[in-house]
């Protein structure tokens, strides 16, 4: 007997009967879950399985994955376009012609008055490849504005500024293979149990194997830090330092791998001189780590046989987000860890499709890893596209984050939305609302209706769900994994890869560029493009079919069937003279830091139930449910000094707006620290500072300061109400 019950109510799973099964991928985030959709006798999808023969999940899923199925139907699906003269008129519905041929007026008549780069577009991580590549061709070889990227800046761009700038090129080098060989992992600033939970997974099996160290950097007591063997809570925005430390003690005991660093490394004395200044004493004092543990940990780093780095958000948003991944590849050069089993610096991507859109997207180049600044790469892509070279840029115009500010100033006058949400996303969206609301027009393609940007639209395009439409995703280790079409559109949404075709056809450009009629021919396309002596993104041996038949398959690929799980196993790197760059990094503190007026530092993060800023996952009642309303984590003695109570409601302040969350006692964060998950609308992006990346330009959602005052309980009771009602 149970709890005073006589009898126990046995558990009973309902049976849904499948008639088949469809192949996808899931389209959260960038672990690559392969995934099978189960149709009834009708045509609809009932439920989702992971896929077994799949080596990235090997049938697991986590709790999104599994109810992904139920995206299909949801709450606030765009089912026609919807247009309006003015923001604050409502919507009115309107046909696709009628909605594509407006948008395509609005922005030739923006570009005659203001030119071509008065009107811009963002993207996302979230399309098919085959549909960021139309887009790219779209943008780059159609519209012409040179103000084109995706939201991948905010999370991303850090990692791939760092790759370039130590690599030559973008690229994660290694694989989830090398957790099966490492002898050492190190994670920064990643919480993988509740941001990718299969890929920690795949880790927490590997070391039930066969224990290896595991180091934590967070200065949040997370799910994964309670896990490690060592946790090194840091002082906010300071990776830097640390690292410049351990990679003192180990040139100070000469555990540095001396062979390859000669062989396959330039720039290593300018290292040596910068982390002269980062010696343990000193750099304890700045990272809050005892000079005892640095020392430690830079030991057995580099005596391990491999030892690997991963790192997620807490090392990319940063004001020194590209400088810290430049710093995590300068440890794994100077230990001679990149390109071999188990050694590696392996950026763990956001969403699920990120590295497509850094592929073949051309927001920050030209596809296939090319660049903008280079002439052969500009006239080999007009030459292919059928247009003069001269249509593109010689060099990369605005990124996200400085679209908004130009948008402030004027310089920009009209703005596409794909698949982004920045008025929950962004930095202190207070000052990007006003953004919005400046604009003469405004065009958001987007899955749902009710996506909170949508207010501020004059034109709405309902797109397809991700298993509505076909094509491919590329994963965190390179996998190119494929989604069949599973259903049907919803009500008249349209795939992303037809709006992007339909409105090319509206432009002069649009005549000369080739536009295939279907995904698999841009695919075909983008093999074509990725054919070339020494080049590391090589497709051509891939094809749908193969794709499926192997559960994805790792870039490269060449057309013989050959290709590589690690770049760089050969130790020639994408720079002129095929060396890696160790880059000497210096610390510059301009982080918005504690003081008495604001004691507290804010970090934000995610939670496991949800993706993003909700659009999804708060219309999914079994992932809203443990999380539907925004939360705070504070530490109890902290809170006892403030006379706050758990579950009780507060006001956080910072130096640019103010948001009402439920507090949560817990230990996992220091006295002089809260966490706010980032997913809620109106809530924590009302607070974060966002100073830029130099580099990179990617915002600083990580470091800044807060209060915490009393609020009316009943008042943020009834806000809290309306909250659950997404």
């Amino acid at each position: 007997m149970l709890f005073g019950r006589k009898h126990n109510k046995p558990i009973v799973i309902p049976e849904k009967k499948v008639a088949n099964w469809s192949y996808a991928t899931c389209a959260y985030c960038s672990t690559g879950c392969s995934i099978e959709l189960g149709l009834d006798t009708q045509g609809k999808v009932i439920t989702s399985r992971g896929n077994a023969k799949a080596d990235v999940n090997r049938g697991k899923l986590c709790i999104k994955g599994l109810l992904e199925h139920e995206l299909f139907d949801s709450a606030g699906r765009g089912k026609e376009p919807l247009m309006r003269s003015r923001q604050h008129e409502p919507l009115a519905p309107a046909g696709w012609d009628q909605a594509l041929d407006t948008t395509a007026a609005a922005i030739k008549d923006i570009q005659e008055k203001y030119g071509r780069d008065a009107f811009a577009v963002v993207s996302t991580g979230q399309l098919l490849t085959e549909e960021f590549y139309t887009l790219g061709k779209l943008v780059r070889g159609c519209i012409g504005t040179n103000n084109y990227d995706g939201n991948t800046t905010l999370c991303m761009a850090s990692a791939v500024s760092g790759y370039k700038r130590s690599f030559g090129s973008d690229g994660a080098p290694g694989c989830y293979d090398d957790f099966e060989h490492t002898q050492c992992l190190m994670a920064l600033g990643s919480n993988l149990p509740e941001q990718h939970p299969v890929i920690y997974w795949r880790l927490k099996e590997a070391r039930e194997k066969r224990h290896f160290p595991l180091i934590v950097v967070d200065p949040r007591v997370t799910m994964f830090a309670q896990m490690a063997d060592i946790h090194l809570a840091i002082t906010p925005g300071t990776d830097c330092v640390l690292l410049n430390a351990i990679m003192y003690v180990i040139f100070d005991g000469g555990l540095e791998d001396k062979a390859y660093l000669e062989r396959h490394t330039q720039g290593l004395e300018e290292l040596k001189q910068t982390v002269l200044d980062y010696d343990p004493k000193t750099a304890q004092h700045v990272c809050g780590i005892d000079e005892d543990t640095i020392r430690n940990v830079a030991r057995l780093y580099a005596k391990a046989p491999a030892a690997m780095s991963i790192w997620t958000m807490g090392i990319n948003q940063s004001t020194h987000g590209s400088d810290g991944v430049v710093n995590i590849n300068n440890l794994n050069l100077v230990t001679g860890n990149i390109g071999k089993p188990g050694g590696t610096s392996l950026s763990i991507t956001g969403q699920c499709n990120a590295m497509g859109t850094r592929e073949w997207s051309s927001c920050s180049g030209l596809p296939g890893y090319r660049a903008l600044e280079n002439q052969a790469d500009r006239e080999l892509i007009a030459d292919f596209w059928g247009i003069d070279q001269a249509f593109f840029p010689a060099k990369r115009g605005l990124t996200e984050t400085d679209i908004f500010p130009a948008i402030e100033t004027g310089e920009i006058k009209g703005l596409w939305l794909v698949a982004t949400n920045p008025m929950t996303s962004m930095a202190n969206t207070s000052r990007i609302r006003k953004a919005l609301e400046k604009l003469e027009f405004l065009v958001v393609q987007d899955s749902y209706e009710d996506v909170e940007t949508n207010q501020y639209a004059h034109v709405y395009f309902p797109a397809s769900i991700w298993a509505e439409k076909e094509g491919c995703f590329t994963n965190t280790e390179r996998r190119v994994n494929l989604t069949r079409k599973a259903v049907a559109n919803y009500g008249d949404s349209q795939s992303d890869f037809w709006i992007f075709t339909q409105m090319a056809k509206r432009f002069t450009n649009g005549d000369r560029v080739p536009l295939p009629e279907t995904p698999e021919g841009a695919f075909e396309e983008m093999k074509a493009l990725s054919r070339g002596q020494g080049r590391i993104l090589d497709i051509t041996g891939m094809s749908y079919d193969k794709i499926e038949a192997a559960a994805g398959i790792q870039w490269p690929y060449r057309e013989d069937g050959s290709g590589e799980a690690r770049l760089y196993t050969d130790g020639k790197f994408q720079t002129d003279n095929g060396k890696a760059r160790l880059i000497g990094v210096k610390f510059y503190d301009n982080n918005e830091k504690p003081d008495r007026h604001y004691p507290f530092w804010l970090n934000s993060g995610r939670v496991v139930e949800h993706f993003h800023t909700r659009t999804r996952t708060g219309k999914i009642g079994n992932c809203n449910k443990f999380s539907p309303i925004p939360y705070m984590e504070m530490n109890p003695d902290t809170a006892k000094s403030l006379g706050i109570k758990h579950q009780q409601y507060v006001r956080v302040i910072s130096r640019r707006s103010d948001a009402v969350v439920m507090v949560q006692l817990t230990q996992r964060v220091a006295p002089d620290m809260v966490f706010i998950p980032f997913h809620f609308h109106d809530c924590v992006n009302r607070l974060t500072l966002g100073l830029l990346d130099p580099y990179s330009r990617q915002p600083a959602f990580k470091q800044c300061a807060v209060r915490i005052v009393p609020v009316d309980q009943q008042e943020a009771g009834h806000l809290d109400i309306k909250r659950r009602k997404f």
